[in-house]
């Protein structure tokens, strides 16, 4: 008896869940390396977390997704594998909740653009 009871009370919560409409809102982002030169360490903050890889090649691109908690701007520092420079740039500010997509282009000189595509917090 008691087993079908923990059975109803699982079920009824995981019913609860979808009636009310849970979301989870996430930010697929790419980066593309178009400064003519391999990058190293790149990394890519957000609030509350960061995401990167060892080494992206010139002309190659990286895919992420990601959920922001908090607010902040994105910052995106790599180190030019050419000249041995640390590049770091700040983009535009992300808040919680936000969606949608946001394409990182890193140019030559340590200059890069930012093209986000959010919807407003909800």
């Amino acid at each position: 008896m008691k087993t079908s009871k923990s059975f109803s009370t699982v079920a009824a919560l995981v019913l609860a869940s979808l009636v009310c409409g849970c979301r989870s809102y996430h930010i697929e982002t790419t980066v593309e390396n178009k400064t003519g030169a391999t990058l190293d360490l790149l990394e890519v903050d957000y609030p509350s977390a960061s995401f990167g890889v060892d080494h992206l090649a010139a002309g190659a691109s990286y895919h992420y997704r990601f959920q922001v908690r908090g607010q902040g701007p994105v910052k995106v520092q790599y180190n030019d594998a050419a000249t041995h420079q640390l590049r770091q740039i700040t983009g535009p500010e992300l808040v919680e909740h936000e969606e949608g997509q946001l394409e990182i282009v890193l140019l030559p000189d340590g200059h890069a653009e930012f093209h986000p595509v959010l919807s407003p917090q909800k």
